[in-house]
């Protein structure tokens, strides 16, 4: 292990806690890691610097950043943990020093190509985790000292920050795209009613497990889900689309919203232990004259009818998927007059810190007005103010065709 001298290195530390702090505070991440490579090739007097960044599932280090070796991330160089001199560094943990680079130590053939003859690393945490190597290079030797070990180390730390944030990016555009992909580009064509929908992730907390979903089955009912994973960003993403796949199963195989919740309840128990999400399944009639249906968890939908004032459909609501507690669920057969309006959401859409839910819901009551389902959501979505909601959002609204004339 490198023993580090803390004396006669105030001055260089100074000038990269400059950097680190505020300089590079308002780059972007890519463009954070780049300039901190620029940096630290300036400071160490060093002619390359490289960033790799583990892949935790393959145990590789793969090459993010470079000065001097931007052949490597444009390769997307790979090396396992343990092999090479990176990989050293990844499973030792700690700073390595190569005075003289040898084919035994350093088994990247870029960097023999390019000259490199003297080598210092150390490994980037995130907490207690290991989440990458960075290692800089001279072409002529050299003989690192303990203040530059401290440097390069001091710069580790703050890249691991940045990387940090970079898989943070990565992961909610995954979630995004992943969630999008799932959500119906286009509500299938129905005939007897209307509807529409609209879907906006969570402005401050990412995407998470918020799905809506209408599909015909061959029987001639409509299905429509709206449902809610626990949790945010790309892990309640992809649990969110493992549901509405089986649930899309079952639906063929179930005539019971109450029934195909309770399958839905097994899988959710056995393959996402941990999870617990809300749910509301509704079977439409083929004559459009009623609905059944059934609440895993999930607010109540509100109907409208011409005439009539707004209120919530009258339906029990069972535990959500995930409890681990077997209770038997309930479906309830509802009338859907002409004409009705019925809306479907997700908490995100009611809910305000610092505020009961029965004051967004009575916001919601006030807002739905009956009318085609397109001007409804709407409406909705412009008096409830969620242009950069704090929580996802789904809104779904389905009208019966009113009587001729």
């Amino acid at each position: 292990m490198i023993e580090v001298d803390d004396s006669g290195a105030d001055e260089r530390l100074r000038r990269i806690e400059a950097v680190t702090d505020s300089a590079l505070s308002r780059l972007g991440v890519e463009d954070l890691l780049d300039e901190l490579l620029a940096r630290v090739c300036g400071l160490l007097q060093v002619d390359t610097a490289a960033i790799l960044l583990l892949d935790q599932h393959a145990q590789q280090l793969v090459a993010t950043a470079a000065k001097g070796l931007e052949e490597e991330v444009q390769q997307g160089f790979r090396i396992a943990v343990g092999r090479g001199f990176a990989g050293r560094v990844a499973q030792d943990r700690q700073p390595v020093v190569l005075p003289q680079v040898t084919p035994a130590e350093v088994v990247n053939p870029i960097l023999h190509r390019k000259g490199i003859r003297s080598m210092l690393g150390v490994p980037m945490f995130a907490g207690s985790e290991l989440v990458g190597v960075i290692h800089v290079g001279t072409l002529t030797p050299r003989q690192f000292s303990a203040d530059d070990v401290r440097l390069l180390q001091l710069v580790a730390d703050r890249a691991s920050l940045a990387s940090q944030a970079r898989m943070g990016n990565i992961d909610r555009t995954a979630a995004l795209a992943l969630q999008r992909s799932l959500l119906p580009t286009r509500l299938p064509e129905a005939t007897g009613v209307d509807m529409a929908a609209r879907y906006v992730p969570g402005h401050h907390t990412g995407v998470g497990g918020d799905w809506y979903d209408v599909f015909t089955l061959p029987s001639g009912w409509l299905g429509i889900v709206v449902g809610d994973v626990s949790g945010h960003g790309l892990a309640a993403a992809v649990v969110m689309g493992r549901l509405r796949s089986a649930l899309r199963a079952y639906a063929l195989e179930c005539d019971d919203p109450a029934d195909a919740l309770t399958r839905l309840d097994l899988k959710i128990q056995h393959f996402e232990a941990g999870k617990l999400a809300t749910v509301l399944y509704t079977l439409v009639s083929p004559d459009r004259t009623h609905f059944r249906v059934s609440l895993a968890g999930h607010l109540a939908p509100m109907m409208a009818r011409p005439g009539h004032e707004v209120h919530t459909v009258a339906v029990p609501v069972d535990l959500p998927l995930g409890t681990g507690r077997p209770t038997p669920r309930r479906s309830t057969a509802v009338e859907l007059p002409a004409g009705a309006l019925l809306v479907c959401y997700t908490d995100g859409l009611v809910e305000r810190r610092n505020e009961l839910i029965d004051v967004g819901l009575d916001r919601l009551r006030a807002a739905i007005e009956p009318g085609p389902a397109e001007t409804v959501c709407a409406t909705i979505m412009a008096a409830l103010g969620v242009e950069q909601p704090a929580d996802d959002v789904a809104l779904l609204a389905m009208r019966r065709a009113p009587l001729a004339g």
